[in-house]
């Protein structure tokens, strides 16, 4: 037997629903029985919405590998800028590690690079699809 509480609590959900009126219950009974249609719009939207994020994702790991690209140049760069205050013979033992991070980080930067680049035009053709399939797409990605 519920308690003097919840009898009150169900009389103000009750009553809730009958300020609402008739609208109230229409639109619950929306919600229970989508059209065919709309469901199809809404998983569709949310596909593109996932190609775009994954997009999104690529161009920052293109923008990652421009930074990584960067840095050996720069340090290639003071290190041709400041050679003639040093000789190359003496210091060898520190630069040829150095030249090999180098390497391998242009190494890097060109993987992340040619990476994104292919991911970046795949999502494109996969989203020029959904807009070819989809007029009501193109009016809204265009």
């Amino acid at each position: 037997m519920p308690s003097g509480r919840a009898k009150l609590r169900s009389v103000r959900r009750l009553s809730c629903y009958k300020r609402a009126g008739a609208g109230a219950t229409r639109a619950m009974s929306d919600t229970a029985a989508p059209k065919s249609e709309a469901p199809l719009d809404v998983v569709i939207l949310n596909e593109v919405q996932l190609l775009l994020s994954e997009k999104r994702t690529a161009l920052s790991a293109l923008r990652t590998g421009i930074a990584i690209f960067a840095f050996p140049l720069s340090v290639l760069s003071v290190l041709i800028a400041t050679s003639r205050s040093y000789q190359a013979e003496k210091v060898l033992h520190w630069l040829l590690p150095l030249l090999l991070l180098n390497l391998g980080l242009v190494v890097l930067a060109v993987y992340l690079i040619v990476h994104a680049i292919r991911r970046i035009h795949h999502y494109d053709r996969v989203i020029r699809e959904f807009k070819r399939q989809h007029s009501r797409l193109a009016q809204l990605l265009d």
